[in-house]
């Protein structure tokens, strides 16, 4: 069964983005270090004629 939820009406620019923006930032930190940590054994690996 579903269930029935309070709907408000949206209104744009009211919304608190700040939990979505911290988020994304630690998206965006964590996914940099992969790139640059992926890079770095690649190049080892190269180094390394593996």
């Amino acid at each position: 069964m579903a269930t029935h939820h309070e709907t408000t009406e949206y209104k744009h620019g009211e919304m608190d983005t700040t939990q979505h923006e911290k988020t994304f930032a630690g998206f965006v930190r964590v996914s940099s270090w992969v790139v640059i940590i992926s890079l770095a054994v690649l190049v080892f690996m190269a180094l390394v004629n593996a």
